[in-house]
């Protein structure tokens, strides 16, 4: 536990002065660790004064090759190289705009042109889609830059540092204003509906620097959150090298169960998507060994000596823990709400698990559980650096939540309608979300407003967006899209299409088998739709959908389960 942190209350002015600041604080402390070679057990590890070292190069380089101004897209895995770019990038006084490498090549190419990009950098492994890109994006400056640890990357660090070594002003005196876009993050894997965030270095920093002193960090994690993800990169890059932690970073999940045993982190950071699987296999686990009736004696054993001050969760429930590698104690969790059977059976076997609210717009965490006050059912304290209100409440205190403070982004970029939609002319950010907030400035989070769906992995989807896809469809008069609730979980929960077909249609065209009619373009749609956005259920209704009297269909009242 990193005591010295802990109620410490940290200021950088960039991430020039965090990076240098980290290379000297935590100089000898491993910063990132990985595998060059999965099928061999040599772990390399980097410490803080070796990061710094080739944040400094890789700097450097980029200002030497003309990225300032310049908007720099980064595709790729969770690697040690995004990790330097991330801060490179910025430091050189370019615009990171970090894509999903799991889109599709048309989507990325469309996308890095609505960035105006400058440069590209890709992982080695999708080099393909790079070509698309480049045949799309006139606007590049220069061929796509190859993402790989011996490549081309290595050798811009090898040449930045010789910049560095003979002119260190380059570094040190180089412009960085922390007030100034930075970062540009894309809401969605849409084209059209996606809107770019500007983010500032101010925005990420006040956030980040208000979160940590609250938490009970360790001394070790193991990384599985992507870096194009805003909650990915601002905990998993800033907040930890704030902290001193050591961040080993996951080949995959295929590896992950491995990875947290030889490893051992002391907590995580994930969506819940993580701990629902996780809960899940455990619960299967205790059935199939017949141990369910066990468990449950355990647990009440246990609670019952907690109350008389004697924690024993370690011991009794090591087999549990073990799942995790046997010494997290701490779990924060972000990026989609999360079953609260889940977080009370962690709690109960001696994994706190820290439930959290943020946004992309306002970089991203605005509430989060400390580990000196979790108050269940809810998201927490409300960051220091924010002032949230409830907008318009009810009877009941809930309303709209909006936000205002330094983590809130800048607008919308080249979106000036969006932005004054969003921001009110006072400062506030309207994220779209409803919810309530006590005496004592602890959030909950009662509703999504309008009909984003928020997936268990943090993944966004838009149902409008895909009902206009499918409306086209003969025999189609009206189509729903939405996340359709499993009794069994939320990993189990899936996007649904639900349809009111034409009958005079299916009856003109002798169609008596209705589903497996529009299953054939449902599964048109899905040939081309990104995985998180693909139907896994079709629904066909005998009766209209249940409508006011604008005709619109009242979303509120359909039955979303699944089973």
């Amino acid at each position: 536990m990193n005591k010295h942190i802990l109620h410490e209350k940290l200021d950088f002015e960039n991430y020039r002065a965090l990076i240098e600041w980290a290379g000297e604080e935590h100089a000898l402390k491993n910063a990132y660790s990985f595998k060059r070679d999965l099928h061999k057990p040599h772990v390399t590890r980097i410490t803080f004064s070796a990061l710094r070292d080739d944040v400094r190069a890789m700097t450097s380089a980029l200002i030497k090759k003309g990225c300032c101004g310049k908007q720099c897209v980064v595709i790729g895995k969770m690697s040690y190289e995004w990790a330097v770019l991330y801060y490179s990038v910025i430091m050189a006084g370019g615009v990171l705009v970090p894509l999903d490498r799991d889109w599709h090549t048309e989507e990325l190419a469309k996308t890095v042109k609505k960035a105006d990009a400058a440069f590209l950098f890709i992982d080695e492994d999708i080099a393909e889609k790079a070509e698309v890109i480049k045949g799309e994006n006139a606007q590049l400056e220069c061929a796509p830059i190859i993402i790989s640890p011996e490549g081309e990357i290595r050798k811009m660090i090898e040449d930045g540092n010789k910049i560095f070594e003979s002119n260190p002003e380059i570094y040190f005196d180089h412009p960085t204003d922390a007030k100034k876009m930075s970062l540009l993050v894309f809401t969605s894997g849409t084209t059209g509906e996606g809107k770019g965030v500007m983010l500032t270095q101010e925005a990420v920093l006040t956030d980040v620097t208000h979160v940590v002193p609250y938490i009970d960090y360790s001394n070790k994690t193991v990384a599985v959150l992507p870096p194009h993800h805003t909650y990915g990169s601002s905990v998993t890059f800033v907040g930890h090298t704030i902290i001193g932690c050591e961040v080993y970073i996951s080949a995959g999940l295929r590896y992950i169960q491995k990875e947290l045993k030889d490893e051992k982190p002391g907590h995580l950071a994930l969506v819940p998507l993580y701990l629902e699987t996780f809960y899940r296999k455990i619960q299967a686990n205790v059935k199939e060994q017949k141990k369910d009736r066990i468990l449950k004696v355990m647990l009440g054993l246990s609670a019952a000596l907690r109350k008389v001050g004697i924690d024993l969760r370690k011991k009794l429930f090591k087999s549990i823990r073990a799942a995790f590698g046997g010494e997290v104690k701490m779990i924060i969790s972000g990026g989609a709400p999360i079953n609260a059977e889940i977080l009370e059976f962690y709690e109960a076997v001696g994994i706190s698990t820290l439930n959290g609210y943020g946004i992309t717009e306002c970089a991203p965490i605005i509430a989060v559980n400390r580990t000196k006050n979790v108050v269940r059912g809810s998201v927490g304290n409300v960051l220091e650096c924010n002032t949230v209100k409830i907008d318009s409440p009810n009877e009941d205190g809930e309303g709209e939540i909006w936000v205002k403070g330094r983590n809130v982004m800048l607008g919308y970029y080249k979106n000036d309608e969006a932005t004054r939609d969003a921001i009110t002319e006072d400062g506030y950010f309207k994220t779209g979300d409803y919810g309530k907030l006590d005496k004592n400035g602890i959030l909950y989070i009662t509703g999504r407003k309008k009909n984003l769906i928020i997936l268990s992995n943090g993944k966004n989807v838009y149902p409008e967006e895909i009902e206009n896809d499918l409306i086209a469809t003969p025999g189609l008069l009206d189509v729903i899209v939405y996340e359709g609730q499993s009794r069994r979980g939320m990993e189990y929960n899936a996007i649904v299409a639900e349809i009111f077909p034409d009958k005079d249609f299916m009856d003109k065209n002798g169609i008596t088998d209705v589903k497996a009619y529009l299953e054939g373009y449902i599964a048109e749609y899905n040939k081309t739709a990104v995985p998180y956005k693909k139907i896994t259920v079709l629904k066909v209704r005998e009766e209209d959908f249940p409508k006011n009297t604008l005709r619109k269909i009242m979303r509120f009242k359909l039955d979303m389960t699944i089973d």
